[in-house]
């Protein structure tokens, strides 16, 4: 692959470019120690040769006694490249079983591009479609932070010179990204395994469960239903996390091009597996095009996925999650930031929770490519990035194919073969983006719009409050909830609470109540799945009530006010009488928050940030070098807090650049890539 030699996309959308600039200036300090802190180890990495060889002899003969006679040979010397695979198989999860045979055929390609690959741990991979209504999915968010401390501990031996991530779902995208961000020096490319092949229409699947809601059929028949969309290796078909994450990899130039939504067992997907392989020993520091990953994902990378995000009506649960990525790469990302890319990104795309398509038929629409390039011609994307393919965002409107044996590109038109799922910006789906902000005296929250009708974007009706969604589902089972507009109001529901589940359990219940003519809504500091869409609903509210928020003091019979269009979210009591309440209801306590597995993570709860803030646990990447002060209970809780001033790195950093070389001169002014084909900015300029 070869850098796009010149940007053919119109100037950056006004809009699209002020939040980039914000984003710059308000992570200055954080983002330049960071960028610092990675320049010394790939300087070191430069002027050392492959990693291993720096360790002592009795290390490196335990990093390769399990290898074969030939590998071993070749990890005795330091001539060329150790790349790790960290991977997340399992065979539960349909999404990571492909990954069972990916190892011996990455090991292979490296080999023959001139590396030697080894399998440098595994993480954990939970699935968020068993574990759903259950104490199992109060580890769910938490398990990212667990995956992005396996994905380092991994790639601690010092073994090796760049990453192949194998990971699709929910937090195992974000958790691997953050772990390789810890060690940015490192190349890292994203191996996807692509999506099981069409099963039961999404619309008879969501006719099912409403009827299965409503009792009118027996479990036998809803479980033959769903077995008939879940029915084979590969992600699940519909648009929730899962493929979000997929779309934002490729959109932020961690996979190859076209490599998204390419299905399993296929002969294209096992090359594009071997290519991947190939390119991570080409774009290490010993080569022609070094790429760390901390340089990929820089603002405009980010901006980037959060337009995509926007464009596609993707997951709310990348909402805090690539407030956490970014937060890993030193950058400070907020939901204001999503809020003003979402009144200028069209919606784009119909796919399942959006509409009845599903993630096969975008493919087969044009796709990634499609979508990439409309996005660029109109301004809304940052041409000018790093990517594993190379220099350039143009290069992802290329699709792969397969050519005697071979994976080539050929660069696909920007055009839609299927308007009623794909569509270009001039025609869109909608003017704005998919999801919406919302704040008032109860907090902010997020409201996902993309499927919810218009007529239901505006809802005033007393609140019935639940601490638990399993009372709200006996409410509805004990026909409670029957003739009546209301907003359900489920609280202690947050990170800190109980480890912020996801409620998709009650879209089916709600939905059934949506469709007999009653307004309900949801209010909730919880989470919904990323297949959730259809109730309007306000999630992820900050604060949440565990931590004193106002969503504690809401009562029984209370008009809740929710606007999803306007963006206002406020329980109609006046601000005296508000004031003047204690909180109701309460998290549980240690003794209670037990089973499962719970307990274990008890130091999780006392440590998560807010959902605003990422809900993670760590800090924000080159606080400490920066002189930032850490917020206490966990890095991201409190507000923006950087001192105000320039980033000062005397000698080896800009505050401007994407790339800094510890030691060396800064980069040129305008562009620290302009040269080489994506290798890092300014090393060899600053080497001369």
């Amino acid at each position: 692959m070869s850098a796009d030699p010149a940007p053919t996309s119109p100037a950056v959308h006004r809009t699209v470019q002020e939040v980039t600039e914000r984003l710059v200036e308000r992570s200055a300090r954080t983002r330049a120690a960071y960028l610092r802190r990675v320049a010394a180890a790939a300087e070191e990495a430069y002027e050392r040769g492959p990693a291993r060889a720096g360790l002592g002899c009795a290390n490196l003969a335990h990093g390769f006694a399990a290898c074969s006679p030939g590998d071993k040979l070749v990890l005795r010397g330091a001539e060329r490249p150790g790349v790790a695979i960290v991977t997340s198989y399992n065979d539960m999860l349909s999404a990571h079983q492909p990954f069972e045979t990916y190892p011996p055929v990455l090991k292979d390609a490296v080999r023959e591009a001139g590396g030697v690959a080894q399998v440098a741990g595994g993480v954990p991979a939970m699935c968020d479609g068993v574990t759903q209504g259950r104490a199992g999915m109060e580890l769910s968010l938490y398990s990212r932070e667990v995956i992005a401390m396996s994905t380092a501990i991994a790639l601690s031996h010092d073994m090796f010179d760049a990453s192949l991530l194998l990971g699709v779902c929910d937090k195992i995208v974000p958790g691997l990204l953050i772990g390789a961000l810890h060690f940015g020096h490192l190349p890292a490319i994203f191996v996807p395994a692509g999506p099981m092949p069409s099963g039961l229409p999404n619309k008879v699947k969501a006719r099912a469960r409403q009827s299965f809601a409503e009792g009118k059929i027996g479990r036998g028949e809803m479980l033959d239903a769903e077995a008939k969309s879940y029915h084979s290796p590969g992600t699940c078909t519909f648009y929730g996390t899962a493929n979000s994450n997929q779309v934002l990899m490729e959109v932020m130039g961690l996979h190859l091009p076209g490599a998204t939504f390419v299905n399993p067992g296929t002969e294209l997907r096992d090359g594009l597996t071997r290519a991947a392989a190939r390119r991570a020993v080409e774009i290490t520091a010993h080569g022609e095009e070094y790429t760390p990953v901390a340089h990929v994902v820089d603002e405009k990378a980010l901006v980037n996925a959060a337009v995509a995000l926007l464009a596609t009506g993707g997951s709310t649960n990348h909402t805090m999650h690539l407030v956490a990525i970014a937060a890993a790469a030193g950058v400070e990302l907020l939901w204001d930031d999503l809020a003003a890319l979402s009144r200028v990104v069209p919606l784009l795309t119909r796919m399942y929770p959006n509409g009845q398509a599903d993630v096969n038929h975008f493919h087969a629409a044009g796709g990634m490519q499609a979508l990439i390039g409309d996005l660029l011609d109109n301004g809304l994307l940052h041409q000018d990035v790093l990517t594993v393919a190379g220099r350039g965002l143009g290069l992802y409107r290329s699709g792969a194919e397969l050519k005697e044996g071979q994976v080539v590109w050929e660069e696909r038109p920007s055009v839609s073969a299927d308007l009623d799922v794909l569509r270009p910006a001039a025609e869109p789906f909608s003017a704005d983006g998919g999801i919406h902000m919302v704040s008032g005296n109860l907090g902010r929250a997020v409201s996902k719009v993309s499927a919810v009708k218009p007529e239901h974007l505006v809802i005033e009706a007393p609140a019935k409050v639940f601490d638990d969604q399993a009372e709200l589902m006996a409410a509805f089972q004990e026909g409670a909830l029957d003739g009546q507009d209301f907003v359900a109001v489920i609280r202690y529901q947050g990170p800190s609470a109980n480890g912020m589940p996801e409620l998709h359990k009650l879209t089916p219940p709600l939905a059934v109540l949506l469709d007999r003519g009653q307004r309900v809504a949801l209010v909730t500091d919880g989470r919904m799945s990323g297949a959730s869409g259809k109730v309007p609903a306000a999630i992820h509210l900050s604060p949440e009530a565990a931590d004193g928020g106002p969503i504690a003091l809401v009562r029984d019979g209370d008009l809740v006010r929710l606007d999803s269009a306007a963006g206002t979210l406020d329980v109609l009591v006046p601000a005296e009488e508000l004031a003047a309440r204690t909180p109701q209801g309460r998290p549980l306590r240690d003794d209670e928050w037990v089973g499962t597995g719970r307990e274990l993570f008890a130091a999780f709860r006392r440590a998560a940030a807010p959902a605003d803030r990422g809900a993670g646990i760590f800090a924000i990447s080159g606080a400490e070098g920066a002189g930032t002060p850490l917020p206490a209970g966990g890095a991201l809780r409190t507000g923006a807090g950087h001192p105000a001033g320039d980033v000062l790195v005397a000698g080896d950093a800009t505050a401007t650049g994407d790339v800094l070389v510890a030691g060396g001169a800064p980069p040129a002014a305008g562009n620290a890539a302009a040269s080489g084909a994506g290798g890092v900015p300014g090393r060899r300029e600053a080497r001369a």
